[in-house]
């Protein structure tokens, strides 16, 4: 029965991903667009529940994995935050455990119709400064210190890609040079198992596989911004020692 349930637990989750935006929410962005004061937090909300959505329809119809992440993880605020990235499922596991996020998006993203304009609204950041996309970089890294002031959170996976074995890559330095402009703390996460949910490279999802997948607080940093001995470098490799440390231990 596996093949039959990854077909029809794929065409149901990938349906609430078309169908379900056109018919449920399209009308709530398109009143938020034409209405709200702050249309940047009122298409986060919304961002943020289309795919809290989306992961309770996947609790309810995938049989096998368990799902647990901490309330200390829930509870994070005004905090540059990031993470390993094990999958492509792991950019919309965070923006359904956060109400006000912003996070960065490949620049190709920003040219697809429609979807180029719902990531401007909401105001996330390219992740290159290409065409036509230098002046909003520029203007959402600018705002960030009074974003984050606000409560929201910024997400980056600063691997940059998705790791397909699991080992922690190189990290790029983009999030820690903004936390240190908004002289912010670093909250470093670790996502487990949404790549035995969805492999890299596969289309279906994998159902009826027993799996805990799980999202950790492995340390909030608050790093001495205004010392001397402050250095990025050594800010990432702590970063990194704590990713790969946590990857080492057995999974559940």
């Amino acid at each position: 029965m596996k093949p039959v349930s990854d077909i029809i637990v794929t065409l149901l989750l990938w349906s609430y991903f078309t169908v379900g935006f056109i018919i449920l929410f399209s009308p709530f962005y398109l009143t938020a667009y034409l209405f709200s004061k702050n249309r940047e937090i009122s298409f986060q909300r919304l961002n943020h529940k289309f795919y809290k959505g989306f992961f309770s329809l996947a609790r309810l119809i995938v049989f096998g994995p368990k799902w647990h992440v901490s309330d200390e993880v829930r509870s994070i605020r005004s905090s540059v935050i990031v993470c390993n990235h094990i999958s492509y499922l792991d950019p919309i596991f965070l923006l359904s455990l956060f109400e006000k996020q912003k996070t960065i998006v490949k620049s190709t993203f920003f040219n697809v119709p429609i979807f180029s304009r719902v990531l401007k609204l909401s105001g996330y950041i390219p992740s290159t400064s290409g065409t036509n996309l230098s002046d909003l970089m520029v203007r959402h890294i600018e705002a960030m210190e009074v974003y984050l002031a606000s409560g929201g959170n910024f997400f980056v996976f600063p691997e940059g890609t998705r790791s397909r074995d699991g080992v922690i890559g190189r990290l790029n330095k983009g999030a820690f040079k903004i936390a240190r402009l908004c002289k912010t703390s670093i909250k470093v996460l670790f996502i487990r198992n949404t790549n035995r949910l969805l492999k890299p490279g596969k289309f279906l999802f994998n159902t009826c596989v027993s799996n805990t997948i799980t999202v950790e607080l492995l340390a909030s940093i608050e790093p001495d911004y205004q010392s001397d001995a402050f250095s990025i470098s050594e800010l990432m490799s702590d970063v990194r020692s704590l990713l790969e440390a946590q990857r080492e231990k057995p999974a559940p």
